[in-house]
């Protein structure tokens, strides 16, 4: 088991700090396919965040996934 290098604090925070920012988000969505999202992180809740795409769609994501590796940000 791979041992964890961040905590899901310093996550939080990490997100918490690029609220309002421009940000490419790329997304595992499964099967070995990635997509890659560029917009803004809207809100920052305990649990999840929000991100509105440049098309105005909003998606949701939690913490755990930036943590494991399903959601990363560039």
């Amino acid at each position: 088991m791979r041992k964890a290098t961040y905590g899901l604090d310093s996550v939080k925070q990490q997100i918490a700090s690029l609220k309002g920012c421009g940000v490419d988000l790329e997304v595992n969505i499964g099967r070995k396919r990635i997509k890659t999202f560029s917009g803004t992180i809207q809100s920052v809740y305990p649990s999840v965040f929000t991100f509105i795409d440049n098309d105005g769609s909003i998606k949701t994501y939690s913490y755990s996934d930036v943590l494991c590796g399903d959601v990363k940000i560039l």
